[in-house]
C-alpha cells in the first residue's frame, strides 16, 4: 500500500463541480480561515470509504497524504490513522499513532475544523492514559494558530466521553476571550456537551462567565437547556447579537 495509489484512488472519485462548492463552503478565498486550501471535490463517506482500503498504510505514507495541497488526502490520512487507533489495544502503539498526529497539528497540517474535528476526539483518548494531559492542552489553547488552539478545546471530548470533565471547564476558560468565530464554536460546542452530562456544571459555568462570553459561543453552549432558561442566559449575557 502506498500514498500515490490513494491519492488515485481519491481522484478517481473527484467531482469538480462539489470541489467548486467546498471550496466556497470552506471559505478559502484570500483572507478567509481556509485561505488557499484545494479540494478535490469528494464525499466524505467516498472517502472515508476509500480510507478503510488502506487501513495499513505506514506512518512515512501517511505523512505523504498529510503534507498534500488537497483537503481530502489531508482528511483521509486522519480517518486512516483514527480506525488504527480505534483497533490499538497496546499502550505503545496508541502513544505512536499519537505523536505522529500531534506531529502533523504542530505541523499545521491539521488546518481544517473538519480536520481537527474528525480526528481530535478519537485521538485524544490516549491523553487519558497519561498522568498529567493538561499542560499539553494549555500549551496548545495558547497557540497562536487557530487549529492548535481548537484542537485543544476538541481533545476535551475525549474526556467528556469519559466522564471527565474539568478539562472542558479548564480549557474553556482559557478560551473564553479567543477573538475566532471558529474557537467560539468549538468551545460553545464542547460546554453544551459538558451540560448534557453534568447541567449544574454548565451552569455555574455560565454563572461566572455568560456576561463575557462571545454571543455565538453562548449560544452554542446553550442549545440543549430549556427554551425559557436560554432566554434568561441570553438576557442576561448583555452582549449586542
Amino acid at each position: 500500500m502506498s500514498a500515490s495509489k490513494v491519492l488515485i484512488a481519491l481522484k478517481s472519485q473527484s467531482s469538480a463541480r462539489h470541489a467548486y462548492e467546498q471550496q466556497r463552503f470552506y471559505k478559502t478565498a484570500a483572507g478567509e480561515y481556509g485561505e488557499g486550501d484545494i479540494f478535490l471535490g469528494i464525499s466524505v463517506p467516498k472517502t472515508r470509504k476509500i480510507a478503510s482500503e488502506y487501513s495499513d498504510l505506514t506512518f512515512s505514507e501517511l505523512e505523504k497524504l498529510t503534507k498534500s495541497d488537497f483537503h481530502e488526502v489531508r482528511l483521509c490520512a486522519l480517518i486512516i490513522l483514527c480506525n488504527r487507533y480505534k483497533k490499538s489495544r497496546e499502550l505503545k502503539q496508541k502513544k505512536s499513532i499519537f505523536d505522529f498526529y500531534i506531529k502533523q497539528v504542530l505541523s499545521e497540517r491539521v488546518n481544517s475544523w473538519d480536520l481537527v474535528d474528525v480526528s481530535a476526539p478519537t485521538i485524544g483518548q490516549y491523553l487519558l492514559e497519561t498522568k498529567n494531559p493538561m499542560p499539553m492542552l494549555r500549551k496548545l489553547s495558547k497557540s497562536k494558530d487557530l487549529w492548535e488552539r481548537r484542537t485543544a478545546m476538541i481533545f476535551t471530548f475525549a474526556f467528556l466521553r469519559a466522564g471527565e470533565l474539568s478539562p472542558t471547564y479548564e480549557i474553556a476558560e482559557l478560551l473564553l476571550t479567543d477573538d475566532h468565530d471558529l474557537i467560539h464554536k468549538a468551545v460553545g460546542w464542547m460546554l453544551r456537551e459538558m451540560g448534557k452530562r453534568d447541567p449544574a456544571l454548565l451552569r455555574a459555568f455560565l454563572s461566572d462567565y455568560s456576561k463575557v462570553m462571545p454571543r455565538t459561543m453562548l449560544r452554542y453552549s446553550i442549545e440543549k437547556l430549556p427554551e425559557r432558561e436560554r432566554k434568561m442566559w441570553l438576557v442576561q449575557s448583555k452582549k449586542i447579537a
